[in-house]
């Protein structure tokens, strides 16, 4: 695992915004125990902050991929795990790069780029932090690039006035606050 980790925080260091990216262990748990595709009950939200909401998600959202399958224990990723992630460019920035600019450790980081790896890694970071939140120093949006374009739209999550919200917006917008959470699947044992 810790060959994965510097191999990662290698690759990230040499992105714009890897100064301020930590990367750590991501768990992520299978969806018949908790599903972090989807928006969660408000009880659970203020459990992890007073201010949190119910969630909002956008009504054309699909499935999304699950990236866990049939590890009934759910899996781990070393994963960007703090506020913010790094600034690769837009959607289609990404999803067009040829795969050597985003393959570590012989993973293509963008496959684990999706909706439930950013939804563990908001609940994960529990009372310690909102990733992606309004009320950063900077105000951040997760693009989803390890999910297929919805009615031309890009996935994206954001925490923005006490809400997590799983969004839909445009894919070629490559502004400094559109960032990406890279992340590696540790080896089921």
């Amino acid at each position: 695992m810790s060959d994965l980790a510097e191999a990662l925080t290698t690759w990230i260091s040499g992105q714009r915004f890897g100064d301020v990216a930590e990367v750590g262990v991501l768990y992520v748990p299978p969806l018949g125990g908790l599903d972090t595709r989807r928006p969660l009950d408000a009880s659970i939200r203020s459990l992890q902050h007073p201010s949190l909401g119910d969630d909002f998600a956008d009504d054309r959202l699909g499935e999304g991929k699950d990236l866990v399958g049939s590890a009934a224990d759910g899996r781990f990723f070393v994963a960007v795990v703090g506020i913010h992630g790094i600034s690769a460019g837009s959607y289609d920035d990404i999803v067009s790069a040829p795969a050597q600019d985003f393959t570590v450790a012989g993973q293509d980081v963008r496959d684990a780029m999706t909706r439930q790896l950013w939804g563990a890694r908001v609940l994960q970071a529990g009372t310690r932090f909102r990733p992606d939140g309004d009320d950063n120093p900077t105000w951040t949006f997760t693009l989803l690039p390890g999910e297929e374009l919805c009615d031309g739209a890009a996935e994206s999550g954001t925490i923005l006035k006490s809400k997590v919200r799983f969004r839909l917006g445009k894919p070629n917008r490559g502004i400094s606050s559109a960032r990406v959470a890279p992340a590696l699947t540790l080896p089921l044992p």
